[in-house]
């Protein structure tokens, strides 16, 4: 996992979408049976904004950015069916994204407009995804890929999470902002929403 050694004012922050149970569960038991060194430490989720270095003193702002951003997106279903992976580039095999990939596209380039506390440019196109196996051997990653063609997972993300990384390697939540209200066509049909 490639995160940035930050300066003694800066701390660690990412965005998520946390992959829910009974989902989360598999995708945890499968990364820890390949050996993924990460598999207890990080949740299984979609990375929204990867590993980013900031000013320990724009906490604020940053959490408020990530919570109007999150304001302005309206939930959706996201289903995560179907492996890849990135090989050779990199040593990881992935479950895809089967539905909701465009609405994970605009949210994460809303987190990282070029207005916001969060800009960056990123390494690789964004291609969203939730990862089985990272840092394994290639019997290893193969392994992963064949478990997870028997995960499928379908639920409404209605929240993301802006975490911040630990000493130890694992993630601490900071905030966990809910996505925008229905649009008022569905506000109308429900009459006491």
């Amino acid at each position: 996992m490639d995160v940035p050694a930050p300066a003694p004012t800066q701390c660690v922050l990412g965005v998520t979408i946390v992959l829910p149970e009974p989902w989360a569960t598999r995708v945890r038991g499968v990364r820890t049976a390949v050996g993924d060194p990460h598999g207890n430490a990080i949740p299984p989720h979609v990375t929204l904004l990867p590993p980013t270095a900031v000013e320990k003193s724009d906490l604020e702002s940053v959490t408020a950015h990530v919570t109007r951003v999150a304001a302005r997106t309206a939930p959706f279903t996201l289903r995560a069916a179907g492996v890849g992976t990135f090989r050779p580039v990199s040593p990881v095999v992935f479950l895809d994204v089967a539905e909701g990939g465009s609405a994970i596209d605009a949210l994460q380039q809303a987190l990282r407009a070029d207005d916001g506390p969060l800009h960056r440019t990123l390494r690789f196109p964004f291609h969203p995804h939730v990862t089985l196996a990272h840092e394994v051997d290639d019997a290893a990653l193969d392994l992963a890929a064949s478990a997870g063609r028997d995960i499928a997972a379908a639920f409404v993300v209605d929240r993301i999470h802006l975490q911040r990384l630990a000493p130890d390697g694992s993630w601490t939540s900071l905030a966990t902002p809910a996505l925008g209200v229905p649009t008022p066509v569905a506000r109308a049909m429900h009459p006491l929403a």
